[in-house]
């Protein structure tokens, strides 16, 4: 996942607070069929959050015909929004680059039995 600084007016030391409590709240939200997180699985592509504290996140699925394409972005929404001082949050669903499990954290890896 890239946090992006791009002009932003956010204190740094407000802009990591936003990104450790972000990766945090990501973490909480697990593709059901895969016993990992999407953080872990590397299904985060970017994050931006403006000065209105609005974030703006770019993420995938393992694969388009997912069964909860439709319902995995607004989980990570609502994940977003528990973190103090988010006022809104959209998910954009992405296919380029593809997923392939060189995205996934050597966390995830290990839980799956792929190291």
């Amino acid at each position: 996942m890239t946090m992006t600084e791009t002009e932003t007016a956010l204190p740094k030391e407000e802009l990591a607070r936003l990104t450790d409590e972000l990766i945090a709240q990501f973490k909480t939200v697990f593709d059901p069929e895969i016993p990992v997180d999407v953080y872990e699985l590397g299904l985060i592509y970017k994050v931006d959050v403006d000065d209105n504290y609005h974030v703006d996140v770019e993420m995938t699925l393992t694969a388009p015909g997912c069964p909860v394409a439709g319902e995995m972005p607004g989980w990570v929404e609502e994940a977003a929004l528990k973190v103090e001082g988010v006022k809104s949050a959209k998910v954009n669903l992405v296919f380029e680059p593809p997923w392939t499990p060189a995205r996934m954290s050597d966390e995830a890896k290990l839980e799956l039995n792929m190291l």
